[in-house]
């Protein structure tokens, strides 16, 4: 049965928290859900993902289920792209903004049909993005079903993750493009099945019921493992999509940031027919220029740049370091950052400030790893 009340400690558990427990994972409280953290190593996960294969619970994301013969033009006032552009069966990355252009949150559209679409919001605001799509397509011939905590996710990620999963659904992953959708049955469970991920490697995330997460979890495990799939948790997915050169929301996209700041203005259709929440300002932010840009590092110096810690051009501070890790993959510290726009360019060099010291660090262009097709 999907447990979905809070546990000990306020935060909530997702149907798959037995399993974590049972494999040994160091929980921890993240976006208000308990959550592994790690199973063995951060290490050892995230090469799993890079040469074979991982599998995550990510049933603390919302989703959030819009329908109606309103549906689409709901969403493209609501959100900064524009829903009804996507074909059924596809998805974009999206964000739903203030009035003032700072990004609520960023979010993954499917089109389900021609009137259904899925937003996927991350776990510590999909409340928030749920309340706000409720109140911004009120007026709308939809409505909102928030599903978030009856369903489940879980993706799996790695270069096997299609050889892993492809026996057990009935959905051709072979025909599935990347950021696509299809309804179909893992193991014979119905479910929804993305080619979307968050870690850099091809990868399919599969939606269920709650109540059917534990078995889908352990046919899931038991299939992989031949090809050498192994659970994962957040610390390595963390250090995966920062390879990537993907954003976290609370790190390089929240409430003070625009998306032509973050480098996804291109996620912004300014020039679409229509208004949307956020657009005179995101407008106004374009002309204007950023006043800050997110940059790739690669640490030169000693240490690893971490959240909040000083970036400095000689002596003037030019910015603040959103997310920073050894790379497993490089073998390298590496970090993004807000500087100053003249800062921006690859090949400056710049100083990160560790404990009181300095250390040079090299702007370079993200992201720092690519999947080799």
């Amino acid at each position: 049965m999907s447990q979905t009340v809070p546990p000990a400690g306020g935060s909530r558990a997702t149907p798959l928290l037995s399993r974590h427990v049972a494999l040994g994972a160091r929980m921890i409280d993240f976006g208000g859900w308990q959550m592994p953290v790690q199973y063995t190593s951060i290490l050892a996960e995230h090469r799993a993902v890079r040469e074979r294969a991982g599998l995550f619970d990510l049933s603390h994301m919302g989703e959030l289920f819009v329908e109606g013969p309103d549906a689409g033009a709901a969403l493209a006032g609501a959100l900064v792209t524009n829903p009804p552009s996507l074909e059924v069966g596809r998805a974009h990355y999206s964000m739903i903004c203030a009035p003032d252009g700072g990004v609520i949150d960023d979010l993954i559209v499917y089109r389900l049909a021609d009137d259904r679409f899925l937003v996927v919001a991350n776990a510590s605001n999909a409340p928030v993005v749920s309340d706000a799509l409720a109140e911004r397509i009120d007026a709308s011939r939809s409505v909102l079903d928030d599903r978030s905590l009856a369903t489940a996710l879980v993706a799996v990620q790695g270069p096997a993750a299609r050889g892993i999963l492809g026996p057990l659904t009935d959905v051709s992953l072979a025909a599935l493009r990347y950021y696509a959708i299809a309804e179909g049955t893992v193991a014979g469970i119905p479910a929804l099945v993305a080619r979307t991920g968050y870690t850099g490697e091809d990868g399919f995330e599969v939606f269920v019921d709650g109540g059917a997460a534990g078995e889908l979890w352990d046919i899931l495990m038991a299939a992989g493992a031949p090809a050498g799939l192994v659970p994962v948790g957040l610390g390595a997915r963390d250090t995966l999509r920062l390879e990537a050169g993907m954003p976290l929301y609370g790190n390089e996209l929240d409430r003070s940031t625009t998306p032509f700041e973050a480098g996804l203005g291109r996620v912004v259709k300014l020039a679409r027919a229509g208004d949307f929440v956020g657009r005179d300002a995101l407008a106004r932010a374009a002309a204007a220029g950023p006043r800050r840009l997110l940059v790739g590092l690669i640490v030169r110096g000693r240490g690893i740049a971490r959240h909040g810690y000083p970036v400095w051009a000689g002596d003037r501070r030019t910015g603040t370091v959103t997310s920073g890790t050894q790379s497993p993959t490089l073998g390298l510290p590496i970090a993004m950052a807000y500087v100053a726009p003249g800062d921006a360019v690859a090949g400056t060099m710049l100083d990160v400030e560790i404990r009181d010291a300095r250390a040079v660090a090299e702007v370079v262009p993200l992201p720092f790893y690519t999947r080799a097709r």
